[in-house]
């Protein structure tokens, strides 16, 4: 049986070459070029290398309550950072990971310490486009972090799939999106999403490496404020040594904060 009879009309796999490369103890994912898809360093196989990953993790901040998320979505494994730090840190979580690329697990799980699936783990071959639309399930967490070899995000980036993101939300549900802040048609990608979520988005300003991270909520929105998120942020710390603390300053510096207050 061959790969598409495998696959169906789900998914059509990447013809892109992976990569792993290595580097002053880091181990890094690409797809057939120099452009860096991912990162581990690998003494700390579970700690977030790259900034933009970090950052995606700013939506536990402002959590609705201590059990949540209690199901989280990520589209895009690649090197699976985002997957192995919910799985780790987040015991209260079920991850669904669905990655287009069918090579991708067993690449994350040889070079990049991916665990193996489990009650909480759950990979799924398929286009992240197509899942959302035809998922009856909800969401706490949404993460979309989807790019070809060309950091191309195709249909991720259309309003219909932020809609069918934003009908797939649970109450106090969040997303979170990697975007590059500095390609032509960035302002018009964050425009998307201000529109499907009717305006309940921020973006923090750009990256070093030219990542902008989106976070995007539903009806019940956020109001909070920015004392309590620093709360969170130390907590947070303290518990798996991530700290937010740098890109909370940068939503203050870019005025994402007026009054002391987070509203989403």
């Amino acid at each position: 049986m061959s790969l598409a009879d495998l696959l169906g009309t789900r998914a059509r796999p990447p013809r892109n070459a992976i990569d792993v490369s290595e580097e002053a103890g880091v181990r890094y994912l690409h797809f057939g070029s120099e452009w860096i898809q991912g990162a581990m360093r690998i003494a700390r196989p579970y700690a977030l290398e790259l900034e933009y990953t970090r950052e995606m993790m700013l939506p536990l901040l402002f959590a609705p309550d201590e059990q949540w998320p209690a199901r989280v979505l990520v589209i895009g494994l690649g090197a699976a950072s985002v997957t192995k730090f919910l799985h780790r840190y987040c015991p209260q979580s079920s991850l669904t990971v669905v990655e287009i690329d069918p090579r991708m697990p067993a690449v994350a799980a040889m070079h990049f310490r991916l665990p193996a699936q489990d009650g909480r783990l759950n990979i799924v071959i398929d286009d992240g486009v197509k899942f959302v639309a035809q998922s009856d399930a909800q969401w706490d967490l949404i993460l979309v972090d989807g790019y070809d070899h060309r950091a191309r995000a195709k249909a991720l980036d259309s309003e219909a799939f932020h809609r069918d993101c934003l009908a797939r939300l649970a109450p106090g549900g969040r997303v979170c999106l990697n975007l590059f802040g500095r390609t032509r048609g960035f302002r018009k990608s964050a425009r998307r999403i201000f529109d499907a979520y009717a305006g309940r988005a921020l973006v923090l300003p750009s990256l070093d490496e030219g990542n902008a991270i989106c976070v995007a909520v539903g009806e019940q929105g956020v109001d909070t404020t920015l004392d309590e998120v620093r709360n969170q942020a130390r907590l947070l710390r303290s518990h798996s040594g991530l700290n937010l603390a740098p890109a909370l300053s940068r939503m203050e510096q870019a005025g994402l904060c007026p009054g002391g207050r987070l509203v989403i």
